[in-house]
């Protein structure tokens, strides 16, 4: 009857553990799936974002080419007698630049 007795508080101690267990387990369940929700989501934000670093590029390397073409779009026009311009450079020099400009 002791031996009975030591026996069923064993299998009320498992019982416990063996619940509480299977609570760890559905709430790490939760946690995964509530994290595979976020990497998702994560992942389409990179995709989204690798995408529009794309096409950003492919625009600068067009504006590039088009800028070394003389392509663009609001060309600066001289007057019919001089081949140059004069301008201040941003850096803070003052004294006035000599610029080639292209001749169309």
């Amino acid at each position: 009857a002791e031996k009975n007795l030591k026996l069923e508080e064993k299998i009320t101690v498992l019982q416990q553990q063996n619940e509480e267990l299977r609570a760890r387990i559905e709430q790490n369940t939760v946690i995964t799936r509530q994290l595979s929700e976020e990497n998702a989501n994560l992942q389409e934000y990179v995709e989204k974002e690798v995408e529009e670093k794309k096409k950003l590029s492919r625009t600068n390397e067009e504006l590039l080419w088009k800028l070394q073409e003389g392509d663009a779009v609001s060309p600066v026009k001289l007057p019919p007698a001089s081949s140059t311009s004069f301008y201040r450079c941003s850096s803070g020099n003052s004294s006035p630049a000599k610029v080639r400009t292209l001749r169309r």
